[in-house]
């Protein structure tokens, strides 16, 4: 399941998060707006935008990217889609990333050709900064997120504490669904119900961002379904373009595999959607 989902509505639900992250004053989130453009050249959207309510130079635009996996060429994607925005919305203000990363194993390094751009990156490494104890009810959840499940059960009960201390009851109760919520994304493998029981919740509802997630499960499955038949019928027609004479460059070609592909295939090696999907899912 991707992150995108959660850590957007949790920006939108904790604005001052990214500031927390930062290490700097919280307070600064006032005079932003959180927002999620999209690039019109790259059909793509940040995970976040920090932008500020004025176009003064010194009031930063951030550009927020989450990242739970490995991505050889994170920084080349980011960078490029970072100045396609640039070049799209032209704004006044002077701007800086924030790169998150769920630990510093994930962080490919900027690339030496984009050394000089180092001053505009920050990079946060989630699992380190939630080693802290008494973290504010914003980080806490960042924690359960990115701690491993079997310690989920210890830290949820000390957050739902923290939350019903909240005075405005429907604040309260909004950060309560979005705590479930992430529940169900750390236990994919157990139904609402076996989750409410395992955390003793009382009412576990379905929430917007819930039925987001199932959503979201739910298009990716039939997604890498339909993925899965495609990648199938090409592996099968390589056999009989090889009896008609083509080459192996010629075949990857006119069915958009990789060449070393092919030759696995032409040599007899077994190839199945399965283990060419689990190479290149995002």
């Amino acid at each position: 399941m991707r992150t995108d989902t959660i850590f957007y509505n949790l920006f939108q639900l904790f604005p001052e998060l990214l500031f927390e992250l930062l290490g700097e004053d919280p307070a600064q989130a006032l005079i932003y707006e959180f927002s999620s453009r999209e690039i019109k050249e790259l059909t793509r959207r940040f995970d976040g935008l920090f932008i500020p309510n004025s176009d003064n130079f010194t009031d930063l635009l951030y550009f927020v990217e989450v990242q739970f996996q490995n991505k050889a060429d994170f920084y080349w994607r980011l960078f490029t889609e970072i100045f396609a925005y640039l070049g799209q919305y032209q704004p006044r203000n002077n701007w800086q990333v924030v790169a998150i990363f769920a630990s510093r194993s994930l962080d490919p390094d900027l690339p030496t050709s984009l050394e000089e751009l180092r001053p505009k990156l920050r990079v946060v490494y989630l699992n380190e900064v939630a080693r802290a104890d008494d973290l504010p009810i914003s980080l806490g959840i960042v924690k359960l997120v990115v701690i491993p499940p079997e310690m989920v059960r210890e830290e949820f009960p000390r957050l739902v504490e923290k939350v019903a201390q909240i005075p405005d009851q429907a604040l309260e109760r909004k950060i309560l669904d979005f705590i479930e919520t992430v529940l169900f994304y750390k236990f994919t493998n157990m139904s609402k119900e076996e989750i409410a029981e395992m955390f003793n919740i009382d009412n576990f509802r379905g929430t917007r961002l819930y039925e987001d997630f199932k959503a979201e499960g739910k298009a990716e499955g039939k997604a890498e379904g339909k993925a899965e038949g495609e990648i199938l019928g090409k592996l099968k027609s390589v056999p009989r373009l090889l009896a008609l004479g083509l080459s192996v460059e010629q075949i990857a070609g006119a069915l958009g595999l990789e060449v070393a592909i092919v030759q696995r295939v032409a040599a007899g090696e077994e190839v199945t959607p399965e283990s060419l999907l689990g190479d290149n899912r995002p």
